[in-house]
């Protein structure tokens, strides 16, 4: 086709600025897939000095919160310098009282109107700041997780190194369950290295990820926590951002997250955190991209990328159907890739996305089972954000809270045999 007689399909007025907005994300995914191939940025070692509380916000967890508890008072980090703390959070369960028996300070709380992580970890705070002994930052962790012994030797590296707001690597507690459990745990595998630690390299800020994270109480004290979206964790990150604190990335420090065994629990956990996602692009997303623009900071536009992610995923599933229209059955726009991209470069790129799940398997010492279950389930998996999205995005997003079970009781030794 000329070039002269482009631009006449019904649809082109809406489709060709959409291809090269769709250019335009795809080159700058594709680079920053790129910087999370290598890890040319580590920490300083320093000698444990930073006093920490590690918190565990818990609703009726009595099933796993025993072996957490065990995990977290075996870490490698000097005893006098850390506590753990367990918030028994409107339970109706044992959770409070086999905390007590693995030897947590426990918290008890009961409210029936501020229901959730985000209310339970900042009444936690408040009770925090008022103690005799004083802590220079908190580690919180989920209930049914598992931690590294060296995990906080790595966040005291990154404290004393001045980093206030850190987040550390999201791994899988239950990778070979299901092929659920599979696609679930190699999604945050390569976000954890083609988004979190490729942000790290290049310097600009990370974002919280709910559990394996560690905040200043300075910061606490100064800005407060004020965060209770169904995502707290990256509301807070993203408001810190914007009050000068950037997130910053650990890849060595690693927790060990339970994944949904079925996806109908999948279905709904991930549909909680596209609501809080949706809550946090209307309220944030204008005041990310004006920032970006005022400051002329590449870091806020990064940032307000991630703030847009919402919008971009509804975007790219409609583009993905009209497409297929346009190429199975109806030419109604014309596609203009050839004319933007230099030959097989859209190829290139599009063959990289696919190979990024066994890089990371490679690059990381994943457990190579999964490759059993890694490109159809995964694919499925991650195109099945689609409809999520689509629900979450023109739906309520202040929805009650809803608690997942947990039930993948093991140790962290057992935990390293199952891998």
């Amino acid at each position: 086709m000329e070039f002269k007689e482009m631009f006449s399909m019904p649809l082109d007025v809406i489709m060709v600025p959409a291809q090269i907005i769709l250019s335009i994300v795809a080159v700058y995914f594709f680079i920053l897939g790129i910087s999370g191939l290598f890890h040319f940025r580590h920490p300083k070692s320093h000698k444990p000095q930073k006093t920490i509380a590690i918190i565990v916000p818990a609703h009726n967890e009595e099933m796993v919160i025993g072996p957490l508890v065990d995990n977290l008072m075996s870490l490698n980090y000097p005893k006098e310098l850390y506590d753990v703390f367990v918030i028994a959070d409107n339970c109706t369960d044992g959770t409070a009282k086999v905390a007590r028996q693995h030897q947590a300070l426990v918290y008890e709380r009961f409210n029936e109107t501020e229901k959730g992580k985000g209310y339970a970890l900042e009444w936690m705070f408040a009770k925090l700041f008022n103690l005799q002994k004083k802590y220079d930052a908190v580690a919180i962790f989920d209930a049914d997780n598992l931690v590294d012994p060296e995990f906080l030797r790595h966040m005291n590296n990154h404290l004393c190194d001045g980093n206030k707001i850190i987040q550390g690597y999201i791994d899988a507690k239950n990778p070979l369950d299901t092929w659920l459990t599979a696609a679930f745990a190699m999604s945050f595998w390569v976000a954890n290295r083609m988004l979190q630690l490729a942000r790290y390299n290049l310097g600009f800020s990370n974002y919280l990820g709910g559990t394996g994270m560690v905040i200043s109480l300075d910061v606490l004290r100064e800005i407060g926590w004020g965060s209770t979206s169904l995502t707290e964790d990256l509301e807070f990150s993203l408001r810190a951002l914007l009050k000068g604190y950037k997130t910053t990335w650990a890849h060595e420090a690693r927790v060990y997250d339970e994944k949904p065994l079925t996806f109908k629990q999948a279905w709904h956990q991930r549909k909680r955190w596209a609501l809080g996602h949706v809550e946090l692009f209307r309220s944030l997303s204008l005041e990310f991209i004006k920032e970006a623009f005022h400051q002329r900071e590449i870091i806020l536009f990064d940032t307000a990328i991630v703030v847009l992610q919402p919008l971009l995923v509804i975007c790219m599933g409609l583009f993905s159907i009209v497409g297929l229209i346009n190429a199975c059955f109806i030419e109604i726009y014309t596609p203009i890739f050839p004319y933007i991209w230099p030959p097989m470069v859209w190829e290139l790129v599009s063959t990289l996305q696919i190979l990024y799940p066994f890089l990371v398997i490679w690059m990381d010492d994943l457990p190579r089972p999964v490759i059993k279950w890694t490109f159809i389930h995964y694919l499925l998996f991650v195109y099945s954000w689609i409809p999520i999205m689509f629900l979450s995005f023109f739906g309520k997003t202040r929805v009650e809270w809803s608690h997942t079970l947990h039930t993948r009781s093991i140790s962290i030794a057992e935990m390293g045999r199952h891998r």
